[in-house]
């Protein structure tokens, strides 16, 4: 038996995850609305004597995306050869372009069977694109009296998130950004919807360390006249935040406090309350959660070590 890794990447917007959370084998062979279940039905092309189970290295929610994840399998072949590792990756693409899924495979190897995608993974870095209207926009030119949303370029649908309303400092993101770097407590931080069992209540486990944090111009995906029209009226910035790991809704409500500051629904001060009084009760109601759609799981950092196989 060998096992694989599978570089991925994916447009979240019609899933409800990443992570398969049907429990009955019958639905499972059915289970189209997450990654791993696409995944996993790809996989059985190839015919392994062995049950498909994959495990996964991240988990993003409903409407999030990744430009790369990874995951890893364990494979035996009815000969007990190894499945050639390139071949895999034609053959798993066309399997879900016929299901019209919009998942990709970056690249397959065979890794050690010590190697295990999560655990090995030395940190991840998320995206989150923001697109701005500039000031005085709303009174400009062509655009004077007329359905400001309407300016939404189709191809972001669902790709980017657009701030309209009000002035946008983002100066003062920048420098609030720098707040959140370092060592934190980040329980004022994360979503407790769906944190259960006692481990989790535990303050160490909301403890992360943030490594790096840069807010730098983004470009639009929009083309043709959109394109134009859509550096015309925003200004487009990306997000990049790098840590080992990250609590359920982080970098979400990371993002909805910056953006927050930047448009002054809060000040420096109520950021530098809810990193220093870490509570699940501190978090400012003026803050809106920066929706799913804008954020990319943009990399999975490894050893190039840990993956090699010995000769």
């Amino acid at each position: 038996m060998n096992r694989y890794l599978l570089e991925i990447s994916y447009i979240g917007t019609r899933f409800r995850g990443i992570q398969k959370t049907v429990n009955k084998l019958e639905e499972a062979r059915l289970d189209t609305t997450t990654i791993q279940g696409c995944i996993e039905l790809a996989l059985g092309v190839f015919r392994p004597v062995n049950e498909i189970q994959t495990v996964l290295s991240s988990r993003t929610d409903a409407g999030v995306h990744a430009l790369h994840s990874t995951l890893h399998v364990d494979l035996q072949r009815y000969d007990g050869n190894p499945y050639n590792a390139s071949s895999m990756i034609g053959v798993l693409n066309r399997t879900l372009d016929k299901q019209s899924l919009a998942i990709r495979v970056l690249n397959t190897r065979i890794v050690p069977n010590t190697f295990h995608c999560r655990y090995s993974a030395k940190g991840r870095t998320y995206l989150y694109r923001i697109a701005v209207a500039k000031q005085g926009i709303c009174e400009a030119g062509s655009l004077k009296n007329r359905n400001f949303e309407a300016y939404l370029p189709v191809e972001e649908l669902d790709r980017c998130f657009f701030v309209q309303n009000g002035a946008f400092d983002i100066e003062r993101m920048k420098a609030a950004s720098r707040m959140l770097l370092g060592r934190h407590d980040f329980r004022t931080f994360m979503s407790v919807s769906r944190q259960k069992g006692p481990s989790r209540d535990h303050p160490m486990f909301t403890v992360r360390n943030i490594d790096e944090i840069n807010i730098k111009p983004g470009k639009t995906t929009a083309v043709g006249p959109n394109g134009i029209l859509a550096e015309d009226i925003y200004d487009y910035w990306d997000i990049e935040i790098k840590a080992k790991s990250f609590i359920y809704k982080q970098v979400r409500r990371m993002v909805g406090a910056l953006v927050a500051v930047a448009t002054n629904r809060i000040n420096e001060k109520c950021m530098y309350e809810m990193i220093t009084i870490p509570s699940k009760h501190n978090w400012d109601p003026r803050i809106l959660l920066a929706p799913a759609f804008g954020l990319y799981l943009c990399r999975v950092h490894y050893n190039e070590d840990d993956l090699k196989l010995e000769k």
